[in-house]
């Protein structure tokens, strides 16, 4: 039986081969297989057209709407760890029983805001995943940073010493595994907007392709015709034609624009938002350090035990810091982003003057005018960190609704694009078939 199968396919295969070939030796045979190779050619473009850029919308889609907003989320969970490990350092040199209420309310405002988003970004996270694997590490971590803090802080409100080392204790946990972890999180949210993109971007070969394959069809279908006829026009393959030709530069000025909109998103906002978000967390870490110079006086070195450590880290901080300022300066793109960036940056150099007067007060053993200078209410270290600090987040703000901006235009210059070129396609494969019949009624 299946020797027998096999014949009547090859059978069937024969007598199709045979009647191509005695249709394919009359004029009007020849005219029904052009008039159905370039309907099937125009459908064809059509479909992959609305196939490919259906993706590269969806891909788009994601940027605006999953990856961007994933990254900025890892991006804030860095952030408000570091702001939390700040608030903390601050609260502890002020006191137990001086520390400001409002200092406690931003600890623990930084501590319950990465919670949240660590929540939010595991639920759209596959456990198993780079990210998933950040996440459970920053949710296991947490609970010891937060319960150190609260020793450091109940051994303070006694006056003991061990609140300080307590402190220490937390402060390591948070830059040795909570501030690792939580970058890695943003690094592998980065790639996953990176591949968004540049999936959006990817030119939709395959229908380019197609679609010049069906202009060229058309376009030597009507040579032929008009040599063998006479004939100068055929308004149905004009038709076609036309539909065919709209729908390949729609397709490709839609994509330049998308592509356009989306290369301004990544190089102008997203990179600025990079570095932005970097030279924020430097600034957070740069005042968690200066605090801890307070706390630890002199107890904790660098590894050659020659220098304080927290006073080393601070000051390569700000040195990362000031570079990272530079780097978004060139970035920005307009004065509106230029203007805060420029804030910051003399808002730094001020902060380092009074960070000197304060290391000086240290030096000569005037504790009490050291700390007031590190956390006092008038001309202090922490009033520069916040000028600093909120001179940054209205210029991440701004770089953020930047790249909204361009992400959205780039989505939507895909808007109507797939059932536009569905249409267009059986407006032109109608054509090509009207076209080729009033040939053929001539010939009856």
């Amino acid at each position: 039986m299946p020797g027998a199968g096999r014949a009547v396919a090859r059978g069937a295969v024969a007598g199709a081969g045979q009647w191509l070939r005695s249709t394919a030796t009359t004029e009007p045979g020849r005219l029904r297989i052009i008039g159905a190779v370039l309907a099937a050619l125009v459908v064809a473009f059509g479909a992959v057209t609305a196939l490919e850029v259906t993706d590269r919308t969806a891909a788009a889609g994601d940027v605006v709407s999953r990856s961007q907003p994933l990254s900025a989320d890892a991006a804030s969970v860095y952030r408000s760890l570091a702001a939390a490990d700040t608030a903390a350092s601050s609260g502890f040199l002020a006191g137990a029983v001086k520390e400001p209420p409002e200092v406690r309310d931003r600890y623990e405002e930084h501590i319950a805001r990465a919670s949240r988003l660590l929540v939010t970004a595991a639920t759209h996270t596959d456990a198993t995943s780079a990210s998933g694997r950040q996440i459970a590490t920053l949710n296991e971590g947490l609970p010891v940073y937060t319960g150190r803090i609260e020793t450091a802080r109940a051994y303070n409100r006694q006056g003991l010493p061990l609140g300080g080392a307590y402190l220490r204790f937390a402060n390591e946990q948070m830059t040795r595994v909570l501030l690792p972890a939580a970058e890695r999180l943003y690094e592998a949210e980065a790639d996953r907007l990176g591949a968004d993109e540049r999936e959006a971007a990817l030119w939709p070969t395959l229908s380019l392709a197609v679609g010049a394959a069906a202009l060229g069809g058309l376009g030597w279908a009507q040579v032929r015709l008009s040599r063998r006829t006479n004939r100068i026009l055929n308004p149905g393959l004009l038709a076609a034609t036309a539909a065919t030709a709209a729908a390949l530069l729609w397709l490709t000025v839609a994509h330049a624009l998308a592509r356009a909109e989306l290369t301004e998103a990544r190089s102008d906002g997203q990179a600025s938002l990079e570095v932005l978000t970097t030279a924020r967390i430097e600034s957070l870490k740069a005042r968690a350090n200066e605090n801890l110079v307070l706390v630890a006086r002199g107890a904790v070195l660098t590894d050659d035990n020659k220098n304080d450590r927290y006073e080393t880290e601070f000051a390569t901080g700000m040195d990362r810091l000031e570079a990272g300022l530079d780097a978004a300066l060139q970035l920005a793109d307009d004065d509106t982003g230029r203007a805060p960036v420029r804030e910051a940056a003399l808002k730094v150099t001020g902060w380092q003057t009074r960070h000197a007067e304060a290391s000086k007060a240290d030096q000569d053993g005037d504790y009490e005018k050291a700390l007031r200078k590190v956390i006092g209410p008038v001309n202090s270290t922490g009033l520069s960190f916040d000028e600093v600090d909120d001179a940054l987040e209205r210029a991440i703000d701004h770089e953020q609704r930047e790249f909204t901006r361009a992400a959205e235009a780039g989505r939507d210059s895909f808007a109507l694009l797939p059932a536009g070129a569905a249409a267009l396609g059986v407006l032109g494969a109608w054509g090509a078939v009207l076209g080729v019949n009033r040939r053929l009624a001539e010939y009856r």
